[in-house]
């Protein structure tokens, strides 16, 4: 699945946004791109969760195509 995240905007935001989804499924696959915004993601996990988890830590998340 894919996230769009707007405030994600240096490489410190992406490791952060990471962390939050990987706090949800430690298994995930993360690919973040912070010039883009966008978040490619493997997990088992359902968006809704991912997107919340995102949410809390401060990077709300609009999921993509």
């Amino acid at each position: 699945m894919q996230f769009k995240v707007e405030n994600m905007t240096c490489g410190g935001c992406a490791r952060s946004v990471a962390a939050a989804i990987r706090a949800v499924d430690p298994g995930a696959t993360v690919v973040a791109d912070p010039d883009s915004g966008q978040v490619d993601v493997t997990s088992g996990a359902s968006a809704a969760a991912l997107a919340a988890a995102l949410l809390a830590a401060g990077f709300p998340a609009v999921l993509g195509s």
